[in-house]
């Protein structure tokens, strides 16, 4: 008997312990039914035409030219440094200028091998200021070319509340491999960043970055806000006509969405953008369950991305392989997979 997929997907969203013999069974279905073509290293097979909206590699992660020549000779699109080694030198020198510097080095890569080379673009996330005023660095590094804003993610209340941080940040130790317990609300809200007032309303600087966002027509991320306030910046991007807002990682514990929230949220013109990050064994959401999930909520306002780069993960280019390749396996069909790897992140970039 075949199974309504919004119902499945409100009753085993975000469970993925809860029914192990359920997900045993979709688990070996699925390796066993999906085919491929066989993986030739160096070059990945299975991401021809990909684009990655959420790609790590700052410091201590994966090298963010070697990843782009992989990304290269495997056929992908292009991607977006969320993160990348150098992002927080002086602002003469932000992530724009270091994805610029990778932009060129790659191209001269591409010369020597004839190896088609990909687009890169660069983030910027706004607790990255320098010293400077919110909203004066944000205009800064728009003005120097950054092609998204992530709103606060690992300096937010919400992070912080929930994982902790590293207390040398607000001043609580001078041992900068010092990591703290998840910090009471209180606490978070006064050492964090929250983008509310006391009204619940987005703070006047979050509203003039929204409002740059949407005069720059770059892509705006939610990043890692709580409901309150990724309800709030829903109700911004309505009013002020943004077309490429974006939530990451719907499913992780820093975000944890309902189905109707997703419904909600999509109505609005967001886009919900799964990531590797989720179905990796850190985390261990049922792929099943995302997959149902992106079925109910229709592939329009769905994006895939790695949100790889850390050492713990397969690098960006397999991460994104994998992540299209159980979305295939466990029920999206080639041309879903496509339209929510390729062309939507597309979209969110200009590329048409």
């Amino acid at each position: 008997m075949d199974l309504d997929m919004e119902e499945f997907a409100e009753t085993r969203l975000r469970k993925p312990n809860n029914a192990p013999h359920d997900r045993f069974l979709d688990a070996y279905r699925a390796r066993m039914g999906y085919r491929a073509e066989p993986l030739h290293p160096p070059a990945i097979r299975g991401v021809e035409g990909a684009i990655d909206i959420h790609c790590h590699a700052h410091e201590g992660q994966q090298d963010a030219l070697a990843i782009a020549k992989l990304a290269s000779a495997s056929g992908m699109g292009g991607l977006l440094y969320k993160s990348v080694q150098g992002m927080n030198k002086p602002a003469a020198a932000g992530p724009a200028a270091v994805v610029r510097e990778i932009e060129r080095d790659l191209a001269a890569w591409s010369e020597e091998t004839g190896i088609e080379p990909i687009r890169v673009w660069s983030g910027w996330i706004a607790t990255d200021t320098r010293g400077l005023p919110l909203v004066e660095a944000a205009r800064r590094h728009l003005d120097d070319g950054v092609s998204a804003v992530w709103m606060p993610v690992f300096r937010s209340a919400n992070t912080l509340s929930k994982v902790g941080g590293p207390p040398i940040w607000w001043g609580g130790s001078t041992d900068p491999k010092e990591w703290s317990d998840p910090l009471p609300w209180d606490q978070a809200l006064k050492v964090g960043a929250y983008t509310l007032d006391e009204h619940g309303r987005l703070k006047p600087e979050y509203k003039e970055i929204f409002r740059m966002v949407a005069d720059r027509d770059v892509m705006v991320s939610f990043a890692h806000a709580t409901h309150e306030e990724i309800f709030a910046m829903a109700e911004e991007v309505r009013s002020l006509g943004i077309t490429k807002a974006v939530i990451d990682h719907p499913f992780s514990p820093f975000i944890d969405l309902s189905l109707e929230q997703m419904k909600e949220l999509a109505s609005a013109g967001v886009y919900l953008n799964f990531t590797y990050d989720e179905i990796s064994p850190l985390l261990g959401v049922n792929p099943a369950d995302m997959c149902r999930t992106i079925q109910a909520l229709g592939t329009d306002r769905v994006t895939l991305s790695s949100d790889a780069g850390e050492p713990l993960f397969p690098h960006t280019v397999e991460a994104l392989r994998l992540l299209r390749a159980h979305m295939n396996a466990f029920g999206l069909t080639e041309e879903e997979v496509h339209q929510v790897s390729s062309v939507n992140p597309g979209r969110l970039l200009d590329i048409t």
